[in-house]
């Protein structure tokens, strides 16, 4: 129960925020307040019964280590609703960012231990209804701020197409257990790449769709306006029968606003390719100074050039802005996670959204308690929010955001000349894990190849990666880009470079 404030609480904040405050002042105040806090006991005393389990079922188990040669596995279970459904006899794996009830939710954080989800996600819901079996949580990196795999606790994800180098992340887990085909389809979120990084060096499908389609309840936020969900799997018509039982509206997620209220059936696009397609290919997604493997880019357009003699059309596009994505990403998504993440305990204020008590309410007592366990990457955010807000007061974030509508009508307008765009998902293939690193290469090693798909986090575009062959042994990934709410045309394109043995 709330307690009243003190004077001396009230002294403390008046001063914080730049005012200072009589007795009389302060006395009139405690009184007003006073008052007030009679609703809040209201409030505490309505909501009390408002959280809902979802059915019994067997909570599952900590992985053995024999079962776990990737670090993928943060949870196992066996959690089915059905026999039947679209997803009968499929295998699927939950990023631990998502709330399975139940089952440990860690994220990736020491933080998070001992936290246990009361209800599940949508996505998770559907997922159950549709006949798929949970058979575990996958690993995420620290929070979901890393594109490598060296940041998760307890330890590093390790890729199994050579296990010296990552799997990408944050959904890190998802892919190694993909790639291990210990899963068949797993559920990933994306805010900076972390479904298209960890597929495209796993070298697996992974869909980051348009901002809305899938609702993001249930799952961790980072920044609302950049958080997705969206579908892995070794092959395209997977991924796209995963889209097909999560998309839609479930009336809890504000994400949602701009989503259609029909959803069109995914599966036919990606069975039945269309004829005619045009493909726009990215100018300035490729050669990125001091970033770009020339051998990545070249296997990007070695596939490009190959799909064109297969009769598609193909054409060259330049997208100057392209160039800046990061860096407005880096606008919205610093101070945006910041305030979101930690000066608001994952609180999303203003949203008529659902929100998780239960998980606010351990978050916010963990990173009371345990702020030292951060990772250096959250950390670093910590840092660089809080100083933006302190010397600009949020200006910054507000510039990121209006140029966020510039950068999207300037891939608009080029997708108007075609039905995608295509480039490289990542400059270079997978990072070898460093264990020895020092603090500056372990943050290099987490954030730098998010060039090309930042940017389509802070646009909303849908975004696939998708394998286009091998450079040193390592897979490389093409990705391709769509209208919204086109992932039809998406997934109809990736068929056909699937389709040419891709």
């Amino acid at each position: 129960m709330l307690q009243k404030p003190t004077t001396d609480d009230l002294h403390r904040i008046a001063e914080a925020n730049g005012f200072r405050l009589s007795d009389t002042e302060i006395g009139a105040f405690a009184d007003s307040i006073g008052k007030s806090l009679q609703s809040y006991e209201v409030i505490d005393r309505l909501a009390s019964g408002d959280t809902t389990m979802s059915p019994c079922r067997d909570g599952g188990r900590a992985p053995r280590s024999d079962e776990n040669a990737y670090g993928a596995w943060a949870w196992k279970t066996s959690i089915r609703d059905t026999d039947g459904g679209p997803l009968a006899g499929k295998r699927v794996a939950i990023k631990d960012n998502i709330a399975v009830a139940g089952a440990p939710l860690l994220n990736g954080s020491e933080l998070l231990e001992g936290y246990v989800p009361q209800a599940d996600a949508t996505v998770v819901s559907r997922i159950l209804a549709a006949g798929g079996e949970i058979v575990g949580k996958a690993v995420s990196e620290n929070l979901c701020f890393s594109g490598g795999s060296h940041t998760s606790y307890p330890e590093p994800v390790l890729n199994p197409r050579n296990v010296d180098f990552m799997a990408g992340g944050s959904s890190s887990g998802n892919a190694a257990l993909l790639a291990a085909e210990e899963c068949d389809i797993a559920i990933g979120g994306d805010q900076g790449g972390s479904v298209r990084i960890p597929a495209s060096w796993c070298g697996l499908v992974g869909l980051k769709p348009t901002w809305g389609l899938v609702p993001y309840t249930g799952a961790f936020p980072i920044e609302p306006s950049l958080d997705h969900l969206g579908p892995m799997a070794r092959t395209v018509e997977d991924v796209a029968l995963m889209l097909e039982v999560i998309a839609g509206r479930d009336g809890l997620d504000p994400r949602q606003i701009n989503t259609p209220f029909e959803i069109p059936t995914y599966t036919g696009a990606a069975r039945s390719p269309k004829p005619e397609l045009r493909i726009g290919v990215l100018k300035e997604g490729f050669g990125w100074p001091g970033e770009s493997d020339p051998a990545v880019d070249e296997a990007v357009r070695q596939a490009i050039d190959d799909i064109a003699k297969a009769g598609v059309d193909v054409t060259k596009v330049s997208v100057p802005m392209h160039l800046h994505g990061l860096d407005i990403w880096t606008g919205i998504a610093t101070e945006g996670a910041w305030s979101v993440m930690v000066r608001d305990n994952v609180i999303a204020h203003g949203s008529q959204g659902f929100h998780d008590v239960g998980l606010i309410d351990f978050y916010t007592q963990a990173r009371r308690t345990k702020a030292a366990q951060f990772s250096p990457t959250v950390k670093s955010v910590i840092l660089l929010g809080q100083y933006l807000a302190e010397t600009s007061g949020g200006s910054h974030y507000a510039k990121a955001q209006n140029l966020r509508r510039r950068l999207r009508a300037a891939y608009d307008d080029a997708l108007a000349k075609v039905d995608v765009l295509v480039m490289p998902t990542t400059p270079r293939t997978a990072t070898k894990h460093e264990p020895e690193a020092d603090l500056a290469r372990y943050m290099e090693i987490a954030l730098n190849m998010m060039n090309n798909t930042a940017t389509f986090d802070a646009t909303g575009h849908p975004a696939l990666s998708l394998p286009c062959g091998q450079v040193g042994g390592m897979p490389a990934g093409l990705m391709i880009v769509g209208k919204h709410f086109d992932e039809a045309t998406v997934l109809s394109v990736a068929k056909r470079f699937e389709a040419a043995g891709f």
